[in-house]
Order: structure tokens, then sequence, then C-alpha cells
């Protein structure tokens, strides 16, 4: 494993969805989830962090704490024997002695991922300790309201025999989509949470490396019904000097700006006189600018 992180990072992903869900509400009858104010439809920092999750492991050796269908205390299990075997039970409570406690969190950091990536409360009867990951995400938000739509859908097949002898019988069901939609979400490195000698996770540059290939191409390896057409479209990566940082996030996250595009005319996104233009259906509609006129000291822009 490469040296862990020592430089602070910011950034900002673009993604879109063409006539899918992107993150349905399992308490609205899996409708998109939506800002009810605004209109504006949201994709969780959960459900990002699935797809990454998923991604690195189909593309690395990498193990994942997190996944559909696995035991967490049997996981917790194995930092106890791999730190000390002797221990064979009441394993609910951390050890008193704090250097064993820390190896237990660091044995889950170094196998996992997702654990050194994400963070995790491992304490769940087995105890592993706490970990806080030095990247998080925020929730999704699309950059213009958005209209979902119900579609009726029907299944010819019958389900039992009785069922097939109707000739004209079928099944009726729903499915909900957005026609099209451009979601940002605003991503953070925290250098300290990953390098630091009793807080770090030791989350490393490989580590690092791998996320930027993940939210490149997790969309690629996440089709499903719901989720035909999604697409990571940009990707703009702050990259601080310092470990702390050279600069406040949000004026950061500031210089991105999304425009409206439409027959070669450029309009900022919420601009009134954009109002008679027909609705966004593709990336091309749009248009996103980084303002690096006096771009801060130790900050370096990277787009991906």
């Amino acid at each position: 494993m490469s040296t862990p992180v020592t430089n602070r990072h910011e950034f900002v992903l673009y993604f879109d969805v063409m006539n899918g869900n992107p993150n349905g509400d399992p308490d609205a009858g899996n409708m998109p989830r939506l800002d009810p104010e605004t209109n504006k439809g949201l994709v969780s920092d959960v459900a990002l962090k699935r797809k990454v999750r998923n991604y690195v492991a189909l593309a690395s050796d990498n193990r994942i704490y997190m996944t559909e269908g696995s035991t967490l205390n049997l996981l917790h299990k194995e930092a106890w024997a791999a730190v000390m075997p002797e221990i064979t039970d009441k394993f609910n409570i951390l050890p008193k002695d704090r250097q064993k406690a820390r190896e237990l969190t660091a044995w889950m950091c170094a196998n996992f991922w997702d654990v050194r990536t994400f963070g995790a409360v491992m304490s769940t009867g087995v105890n592993a300790g706490q970990v806080r990951g030095p990247v998080q995400f925020t929730f999704a938000r699309s950059v213009e309201a958005i209209l979902p739509l119900e579609i009726s859908i029907t299944r010819m097949a019958a389900t039992t025999e009785k069922d097939a002898e109707d000739k004209h019988g079928r099944t009726m069901g729903r499915k909900h989509i957005v026609p099209y939609g451009l979601y940002r979400a605003h991503g953070f490195v925290s250098a300290p949470l990953a390098s630091d000698e009793t807080k770090g996770t030791g989350f490393s540059e490989d580590d690092l490396e791998l996320l930027w290939q993940a939210l490149g191409n997790m969309f690629d390896h996440d089709r499903s019904a719901a989720r035909g057409e999604m697409a990571t479209r940009k990707l703009v990566v702050f990259r601080h000097e310092s470990a702390l940082g050279n600069a406040q996030a949000q004026s950061l996250f500031e210089r991105v700006q999304t425009w409206r595009m439409y027959q070669g005319e450029r309009r900022k996104v919420g601009d009134p006189n954009t109002d008679n233009w027909p609705p966004a259906r593709h990336w091309t509609d749009y248009d996103v600018t980084i303002d690096r006129e006096g771009l801060p000291t130790g900050v370096e822009v990277i787009e991906r």
C-alpha cells in the first residue's frame, strides 16, 4: 500500500440520468427523491457510496466491509482473532488496553477499503470500535427542477396456470422515471483523518486514485431496469498543498458554475430568461465552467 494521503481535497461531481430513477424513496412508493420546496431531485450520499463500493469490489482486490448479505460481526471477529487470538468471549467490550483497542480498528482499516475510506461504526455486538473516515459526500441535487413521471407497464407472462387460462389476462404495474436530470454532488477528503498517527485510517494515495476511478466509472457497472442510462459527466478536484487546506471549501465550490445552453446561447442556470427554453434532455444542454482567476495560493484544479 502506498503512503497515506497528506493533502486535503474537495471535489465537485456531475452525473446525469435519462429515463431512469436515480434513487428511489421507499417511503414514497420508490418515487425519485425530491426536494418538495424546489422540485429539485435528490440522490443520497449513501446511494453514491454504495456505487463506489460496488465498483471498487469489481475493479480491485480490496475487501469491502459493507456488502449485501455480509455478517458484520463475523468480520469483527476476524479482527479479534488477528489481534488477540487468546480472547474467546466478551467481544462486546473493547480492550482496556488502548493500544490493543487501536490495533482492532487499525486491522479493520487495513483490511477493508471502505472502512479506511468512509469510516464505520463497528460496535454491533462484537465491538471493533469506531472509525471516522476521511472521505465524505453530500447529497446530490439536480441543477434544475425535475418532473418525475409514473409510467404504466404490463407483464404478459402468467404467474399461475389459472392466470394462463385467461387469454386477456395481464399484470399491470408502475414505474417511476425522470426524463432527464443533471445532478451535482460535493465531496471532501480530509488528510488528517487519513494520515494522523492516532486518528488516521491509512487512506492512501492508491486508495485516492481508486476513488477517482470509481467516481468516473461507477454507473457503468450499476445498470438496471430503473437506471439504464446514468453516467458521470464531470469531476472537478481541488487539491491543496497542505493537510489542513489553503482555502475554504465553499469558496472553491462557488468557482464551479453550471450554465444552460440553447441554440448557441448560454445563460446561468436559474436565469428567468430561460423559462421559455425547452427542457434539458441531454448533457449538451448544459455547460460547466471553472473560474481559475485569482485561485488561492496552494490550490490546484484537476479536471477528470
